[in-house]
């Protein structure tokens, strides 16, 4: 049986944080915490390093692969600074391809650099956008805003579905273009009342790839 509810238990009993300050502190929802000490659920490598860091314990501890509590301090050399990281919350899927529905998944959060200047991920589906260097389950850091300058990559929703592509819009034409980076799609049109379709959710500022 894992340890890691006992100690989760233990270290929130001796600094004193409940599971609602603890949640707030993470990130994380207060079910996943709960979660958390009951045993229903692990917590993966992100949200492990968000509890240690709250709590000020390693995550060796946490996991009962240590006796030692606390964290040990490295000392970084003269002119390095630590990063510091705060959790970017999940809002769900984002097609690059045809429109994929965007599932609010508000108890997910990934940690990244604090100066990312984004407000949520949506994680990418398709390979409409691999010429942007934008792959399939890629986290992409949208920054929130309802325009975006032509040749920006923006979040879309399309009726309730999602997409990222590049964007065009031509005022004199009242058209826009929402274009894939990738030649074998089409681009998508939308002209006059079909504008009425689209909304901008958000601007793309960064991706998070991994490896395969």
């Amino acid at each position: 049986m894992s340890i890691l509810p006992h100690r989760l238990k233990e270290a929130m009993s001796i600094r004193g944080i409940r599971a609602t300050a603890l949640a707030e502190a993470t990130g994380l929802s207060k079910a996943r915490i709960s979660q958390y000490t009951h045993g229903v659920y692990s917590p993966n490598g992100d949200a492990l390093c968000r509890l240690a860091n709250a709590l000020s314990v390693s995550e060796a501890w946490l996991l009962g692969k240590s006796d030692r509590m606390e964290p040990q301090l490295t000392i970084l050399p003269e002119g390095l600074e630590r990063v510091r990281y705060r959790p970017f919350p999940v809002l769900g899927d984002i097609a690059c391809g045809a429109p994929l529905l965007a599932v609010e998944q508000m108890d997910e959060f990934i940690s990244a650099p604090e100066d990312t200047d984004a407000d949520f991920i949506l994680v990418a589906k398709g390979d409409s956008m691999i010429d942007a260097r934008i792959f399939d389950g890629d986290e992409v850091f949208i920054k929130h805003t309802d325009m975006v300058n032509n040749g920006e990559i923006a979040a879309v929703i399309l009726d309730d579905e999602a997409t990222l592509k590049k964007f065009f819009y031509y005022p004199e034409e009242n058209r826009l273009v929402l274009q894939p980076a990738n030649p074998k799609y089409d681009p998508m049109i939308y002209q006059d009342e079909d504008l009425n379709r689209v909304r901008i959710v958000g601007r793309a500022v960064s991706v998070l790839s991994k490896l395969n």
